[in-house]
């Protein structure tokens, strides 16, 4: 699976701080289970895991690779 998704830019994946569009807030990508359901946790703080089926909705604030600099 590639990384850059010609329709939407820079396709999120594990280590990125993404905007979920559909439950319009930050998370950062945990997990990529089967290339389909994308696993997310809060940005700051506590609170549960969420998923996305749809990665087309979820736009790479930072990338994973900026985002050790963050740490």
């Amino acid at each position: 699976m590639s990384e850059q998704d010609a329709d939407h830019g820079q396709r999120a994946w594990v280590g990125d701080l993404i905007h979920d569009e559909d439950a319009d807030r930050h998370g950062v990508v945990t997990d990529v289970r089967g290339g389909s359901v994308w696993v997310l946790r809060p940005e700051h703080g506590g609170g549960g895991e969420w998923t996305s089926e749809h990665p087309e909705r979820l736009t790479v604030v930072v990338p994973h690779e900026e985002m050790r600099d963050r740490l």
